[in-house]
């Protein structure tokens, strides 16, 4: 990640894909680190059947040829962006899931495959795309808060705790910083020389349209100044899907991203949301 920070571009770099998911489905917001000498990628598994995504672990060799692959946290409501921490000798995940009205830190007991909720961890509200960064003895929390709905795409926040677990406290009623074209997580906070780098989503055109890297200078404060350091956009080799890029993080020294390809086919739509009026009918 850092050497695709630094280029400011992908052209430079080569890039494997996993295969499609057929129709109905998409993976997204790949967080991924190497465990036991595999690379090891947790992902949203979305399937618009269920209007609702799942959490998936893929688990590849050093060719990038997927050896296992399942669902490892399924719940009640919708689960994306799995972001993974390491600490205390232990690997903890972070999903989005402001539909279940909290933000809810999940400990590996078999790593990737079995996770328990934290009865430690708290956060002052259900963050959405939360992705925690520890500088010496202090965390920093950068999210976007549930409320209001308008701002989902266009609001940045920051918490601060002493621990993982918290307490963490909010520093500003106020977001700092509001800006559709990169307020909003997308991917690993990185150091580079001296700065902190966030990768933000490119909003403007339309969700996930892309990923601009925000830049702020070390130490922390309550009240960063950002400086956008470039804009990465999907690449015309990328071709179908070149209608955006959403997620950049990193996983020691692999990069892992996401790219969308939009498609508009009204009949097959439709079939969709008759065979959901059809569930749902059944269901009652």
């Amino acid at each position: 990640m850092r050497n695709v920070v630094e280029a400011g571009r992908f052209d430079p770099f080569e890039v494997h894909w996993l295969e499609e998911e057929g129709d109905f489905r998409f993976l997204a917001d790949p967080f991924g680190l190497w465990h036991d000498g595999a690379l090891v990628v947790l992902a949203e598994a979305y399937d618009y059947r269920t209007c609702k995504g799942v959490i998936e672990a893929f688990v590849l060799d050093n060719d990038f040829r997927i050896l296992e692959r399942r669902v490892v946290l399924d719940e009640p409501w919708h689960l994306s962006y799995p972001f993974l921490i390491e600490e205390g000798g232990e690997i903890w995940m972070l999903p989005e899931a402001h539909r279940s009205g909290r933000l809810t830190l999940y400990r590996a007991v078999d790593f990737p495959w079995k996770w328990e909720r934290s009865a430690d961890f708290s956060f002052p509200c259900a963050a959405i795309d939360a992705s925690p960064v520890r500088f010496g003895t202090q965390w920093w929390m950068f999210y976007t808060p549930p409320f209001p709905k308008e701002g989902r795409q266009e609001t940045l926040k920051i918490a601060r705790a002493d621990s993982l677990f918290g307490a963490w406290e909010d520093l500003s009623p106020l977001p700092v910083r509001r800006d559709r074209g990169s307020a909003r997580m997308g991917g690993t906070p990185l150091i580079v020389e001296g700065s902190l780098i966030l990768p933000m989503q490119d909003c403007t055109q339309s969700y996930g349209g892309g990923l601009t890297l925000l830049q702020t200078p070390l130490p922390l404060n309550a009240s960063p100044v950002w400086e956008i350091r470039s804009s990465l956009a999907p690449l015309a080799q990328w071709s179908p899907f070149t209608d955006g890029a959403h997620t950049l993080s990193q996983a020691g020294d692999v990069t892992l991203i996401d790219a969308k390809r939009m498609c508009k086919a009204p009949l097959r739509r439709l079939a969709l949301e008759a065979g959901r009026a059809l569930r749902s009918a059944w269901a009652e």
